[in-house]
């Protein structure tokens, strides 16, 4: 069984899935139509695509008249961030900030 960590990476893993996340980053709230134009790829691969994306919770609709519109939820991918990426990046950023510390020590003990 798929946890919701494997379904984002899973979302995430097809260069698609991520064009249409690219989309919706830039201007949220668009329909199947709007998310089709300039697609190399059917009307029913991007709404495959899309459930996809629905399922992992990278994308969530909100109904308006006939129309379903399309927004990015980017909360699962600060998700994986937090877990996956931050913690990792933590080091590093305390090593430019003892770096920079022991540089103006140097510089200070020079004037």
């Amino acid at each position: 069984m798929d946890t919701d960590d494997d379904k984002v990476f899973k979302a995430l893993a097809d260069a698609s899935r991520r064009q249409i996340l690219d989309r919706l980053h830039i201007k949220g709230g668009l329909t199947l139509a709007e998310l089709c134009e300039n697609h190399d790829m059917s009307r029913q691969a991007v709404s495959k695509h899309l459930v996809l994306l629905e399922a992992a919770n990278l994308v969530v609709t909100i109904r308006r008249g006939r129309e379903k519109l399309h927004y990015l939820n980017p909360v699962p991918i600060n998700d994986i961030y937090m877990r996956w990426i931050g913690k990792f990046e933590q080091p590093q950023v305390q090593a430019l900030f003892n770096l920079k510390q022991a540089l103006k020590e140097i510089n200070h003990d020079e004037t």
